[in-house]
């Protein structure tokens, strides 16, 4: 399962990934957190085409189950900590998944910071042995614009050398999101980061993670 703080999160941090796994016959499942609605902010044409984006994600990548628990975005904080958390462990005992792929805890949005923490906390063995494998992702736009003393070191490459095309497609369906160089959310800066991570993976393009916890 791959959680994302917001739709586009689970594309930038591990869309090779999904379709490689997937294609390995492995059943992928998406729980989203946040989602724009009315009165936040957002005017009806763009809640609009949030929908329809997510729609495409979903059928482009054949998940097995979206969840979208459509928490107000950029408004996470310690006040509904315990819903979210509440929320999460429920997605987690409707799904049991054996792996879950989180936003890094040490991102720089605040949003991506509580999602961590609310998921790591529901993953406790005592409580949902279910969870062997617990990863966070590489974000462009937030992991390693976090706080210096913890930057994003990876001990887990995924090869995407013939996934990444694949990715990119994903990712023009976030049109919204995107931007041009220097701006991280671009085509260009993600290519950049496979190509990077490729090569300390001595492979043509790879995503990066870090493993926080597995069992055997």
């Amino acid at each position: 399962m791959v959680i994302s703080p917001h739709p586009d999160d689970e594309t930038l941090g591990c869309g090779g990934s999904i379709i490689k796994l997937r294609d390995l016959e492995n059943k992928i499942y998406w729980l989203n957190v946040t989602d724009v609605g009315v009165g936040n902010k957002y005017n009806e044409e763009f809640i609009e085409k949030r929908k329809i984006q997510i729609n495409k994600i979903k059928a482009y990548y054949g998940f097995e189950k979206f969840i979208n628990l459509k928490f107000p975005p950029a408004d996470l904080n310690d006040c509904i900590k315990g819903e979210l958390i509440w929320s999460i462990g429920n997605a987690f005992d409707e799904i049991e998944p054996d792996c879950i792929i989180l936003p890094d805890y040490n991102d720089a949005h605040s949003d991506h910071k509580y999602v961590f923490e609310a998921a790591y906390a529901c993953s406790k063995i005592f409580r949902r042995s279910y969870i062997k494998r617990i990863l966070t992702m590489e974000i462009i736009s937030e992991t390693n614009f976090g706080m210096p003393y913890d930057l994003f070191r990876p001990n887990l490459y995924i090869d995407i050398s013939n996934y990444l095309d694949k990715k990119i497609k994903a990712l023009n369906i976030y049109d919204t999101e995107l931007g041009n160089l220097p701006f991280p959310r671009s085509i260009d800066a993600v290519k950049a980061q496979a190509i990077i991570r490729g090569t300390e993976a001595g492979v043509l393009y790879a995503e990066a993670f870090r493993v926080i916890k597995e069992i055997e």
